[in-house]
């Protein structure tokens, strides 16, 4: 039998918004791997009585792959969950690199990101026809770092959608340098902790990101969304327009 496991993008919180897929691994696992600082623990109620649950926020990596390597090795159905999706700020290559040493075949199975469910939430459409076609998805340079081609300055030129991740330490440099770009009143969405029971969503001006986020003391679990499309209801699309003809509709 191939020794394999999963990691399992859980979502932002809310265990409706599960795939189907993630759902199944969930109810089959027999040792559940999960990040307790930031997935709900509602999220293991759809878990087997029986399945051993781990708990990550406290361990390392080494640690962390030591184990799983061991309940693997012991035949274990394993799986990893992960926030959000794994891709996206995940951690998952180092975790894999591990795994792949020990001929341990990995999957990585997505899951429904912070920025979509907190822009669903306000209905805000992220690709505005006439306004912006892109979305980047990136973070203030921290302790991590960033290349000095994506910094903020560099990213902000192009004035589109951008989701900024594990930002809320940084504010008071984020705004500075986005209004360096994007105008005071352009419109921001502020989530927090995005769909769990405590969570909540705010829509601001970009102007106002640092006093709004020191007032609401906010240092984790945040994510901004500046875009020119939210709130934009003069540019449309042409998908649906009577006068435009494509491959499925003619004129």
């Amino acid at each position: 039998m191939t020794e394999k496991i999963s990691f399992i993008g859980v979502g932002p919180g809310d265990p409706e918004l599960l795939t189907i897929k993630a759902l199944k691994k969930i109810q089959s696992a027999e040792v559940i791997f999960w990040t307790d600082s930031l997935i709900p623990e509602k999220i293991l109620e759809f878990a087997r009585e029986d399945a051993e649950k781990i708990r990550t926020s406290s361990l390392n990596l080494l640690e962390i792959t030591a184990i799983m390597i061991n309940r693997i090795r012991d035949g274990k159905r394993v799986i990893r969950l992960h926030d959000g999706d794994p891709c996206l700020f995940g951690a998952i290559n180092e975790q894999i690199e591990i795994l792949n040493k020990e001929k341990i075949e990995a999957e990585v199975i997505p899951g429904i990101s912070a920025f979509q469910i907190t822009a669903s939430i306000h209905k805000a459409e992220l690709t505005s026809p006439g306004v912006t076609q892109t979305i980047i998805l990136s973070r203030a340079g921290g302790r991590t770092g960033m290349p000095e081609k994506e910094s903020l300055k560099h990213l902000a030129k192009h004035k589109s959608s951008l989701c900024l991740y594990l930002s809320a330490r940084h504010i008071k440099r984020v705004q500075n340098e986005l209004l360096e770009f994007y105008p005071p009143d352009t419109n921001v969405i502020v989530g927090y902790r995005v769909s769990w029971d405590d969570g909540w969503t705010r829509l601001i001006k970009l102007q106002d990101m640092e006093n709004f986020s020191n007032k609401k003391q906010l240092i984790r679990t945040a994510i901004y969304i500046v875009s020119p499309a939210i709130g934009n209801t003069k540019e449309f699309s042409n998908l649906y327009d009577p006068n435009y003809s494509h491959l499925f509709r003619k004129n």
